[in-house]
């Protein structure tokens, strides 16, 4: 198993600056891709932004050229830098990894249990 912890979220104005950590914590673990997801009052759930264990990355077309995600493959952790910040990104930030666990090459799936941003205009 794997458990995911977020942190970093908090109240900024519009304009302003975010940084997103989410740790991965277990035994036996390899983490492949990681990324983020948000959900805003009465919305489904979204992609934010992804990364693969060899840096490549994704982004959702709202938050280009804005958010950077990257990770630390020794930490087993990802951050999500939010810049320029928007009413609009308001929300709760999900984290979600991929992972194989113990030998196995299965693709096993995990959340945290999310970190609010809440931009203020």
């Amino acid at each position: 198993q794997v458990q995911l912890v977020e942190s970093g979220g908090g109240l900024v104005q519009a304009g302003g600056s975010l940084r997103l950590s989410c740790a991965a914590s277990g035994s036996r673990f390899t983490i492949n891709a990681m990324g983020w997801y948000r959900q805003a009052p009465g919305k489904q759930r979204e992609l934010v932004a992804t990364i693969t264990r060899g840096g490549g990355t994704n982004y959702e077309d709202s938050v280009k050229g804005r958010f950077t995600i990257s990770r630390d493959n020794a930490k087993n952790t990802v951050y999500l830098q939010m810049n320029s910040l928007k009413p609009e990104d308001t929300g709760l930030y999900y984290c979600n990894c991929n992972a194989w666990i113990g030998s196995s090459t299965v693709n096993h799936n995990y959340w945290g249990q999310g970190t609010q941003v809440t931009v203020s205009s």
